[in-house]
């Protein structure tokens, strides 16, 4: 079934355009949309032996800052909580990690994605 609300029609647009983006870069886009610890990381991916969990954020307007500037304290325990689920229930426990942020500024029609590679640390 089609999705008929317009910012998750967005979202799941930035998402894509992070993938492609991420991909172009040289990571390996190996999981979307896991939920875990009732929180969802966007993206999972692989950069060399670094996993790196992606937050994407888009932004149609410019009026409330960046998209990479919105990820608060909130969303960052919540990712990590999800974060540390992944790597432990996929035997992952001791590889290394990093959270990175995507950026999808979608103000001029055609994505444009900003890469923000280690944007925050795990609370835990």
């Amino acid at each position: 079934m089609p999705c008929r609300d317009p910012r998750a029609a967005r979202g799941r647009a930035a998402e894509d355009a992070a993938a492609r983006f991420l991909s172009r870069q040289g990571y390996e886009v190996v999981a979307r949309n896991v939920w875990l610890c009732g929180a969802e990381v966007d993206l999972v991916a692989r950069d060399g032996d670094v996993v790196v969990f992606v937050e994407v954020r888009s932004r149609s307007n410019r009026r409330f800052g960046t998209a990479a500037e919105t990820v608060g304290a909130r969303k960052i325990a919540r990712v990590a909580r999800a974060a540390q689920a992944y790597l432990a229930l996929n035997g992952l426990s001791r590889a290394p990690a990093r959270f990175d942020v995507v950026g999808v500024d979608m103000t001029s029609g055609a994505p444009v994605c900003t890469l923000v590679r280690g944007a925050f640390e795990s609370p835990f």
